[in-house]
């Protein structure tokens, strides 16, 4: 529910100050507080503790860069473009994180939140939850949120060392756990082991620092908007643009009619 009071919380300007959450930017942040820690402050109006900050950052970094992806060759194509507007590829590419790439983290944040909800509530229990949820998802033909990748097999490695991570900072939690579970119950289910991914991963680890699955698509625009910008960055340098848009000639044929062709 919204507060039926109408304004901002988070900043407010002045002639000689800029306000943040009731800190000065100049005196009290610039200078003593790292951007994840900024980040997080920004968003939940408190600062991380010491494992929630080492988490966040984290998965900002996993995040960040995978290579050439469709989001960052889009962004070298649109920069190729329009390189008088940098910020028109770097959103070119962050359009890119939806359902099949990156935006996934939401979808899986959003079961495991639910869940934790009802085992906390007695409803049900993490195996079951699990295996009923993933029963669903292939009864109706559909892709599992947070499983399977098409080059890290049999696993992640991001998964694995995230969820240490959070282990490690003391911050791990029943969201961590019921990933587990489902990660038991689609090998069960599959007669196969399957990849829990990165975004499985991010989606349980920020779930576990109270994040609402709401939000947790942002961390990955954040993350991968500093890698779109280290892809623009060499294309300036080592233009592929032009490249990517020969390959597409060469390799894609016009299957249309050709009028006045035999």
């Amino acid at each position: 529910m919204m507060d039926s009071e109408i304004g901002t919380a988070i900043a407010v300007s002045t002639t000689d100050a800029i306000y943040i959450r009731g800190k000065d930017l100049v005196q009290d942040l610039m200078g003593k507080v790292d951007f994840t820690s900024m980040t997080f402050f920004h968003l939940r109006g408190r600062f991380p503790t010491d494992g929630e900050r080492t988490v966040l950052d984290a998965t900002l970094v996993a995040v960040m860069e995978h290579g050439l992806t469709p989001s960052s060759i889009t962004a070298r194509l649109i920069y190729s473009s329009s390189p008088d507007a940098m910020q028109s590829a770097v959103a070119a590419g962050l359009l890119g994180a939806g359902s099949a790439f990156l935006g996934v983290m939401e979808d899986f944040a959003h079961i495991l939140q639910d869940g934790v909800l009802a085992i906390q509530a007695k409803k049900t229990t993490a195996e079951d939850f699990a295996r009923t949820t993933i029963e669903g998802y292939l009864r109706e033909g559909k892709s599992v949120p947070g499983f399977g990748h098409h080059i890290h097999r049999p696993d992640d490695p991001r998964t694995p060392r995230l969820l240490q991570i959070a282990s490690d900072s003391g911050v791990s939690g029943m969201h961590a756990e019921l990933l587990g579970a489902f990660g038991a119950a689609m090998d069960e289910l599959k007669e196969r082991h399957v990849t829990v991914n990165a975004t499985g991963a991010v989606a349980a680890v920020l779930s576990d620092i109270g994040f609402s699955w709401k939000i947790v698509r942002g961390f990955a625009l954040i993350g991968r908007s500093a890698g779109l910008v280290g892809h623009i960055a060499e294309e300036q340098e080592r233009p592929l643009g032009r490249a990517f848009w020969a390959m597409a000639e060469e390799n894609v044929p016009y299957l249309g009619e050709r009028p006045g062709h035999d």
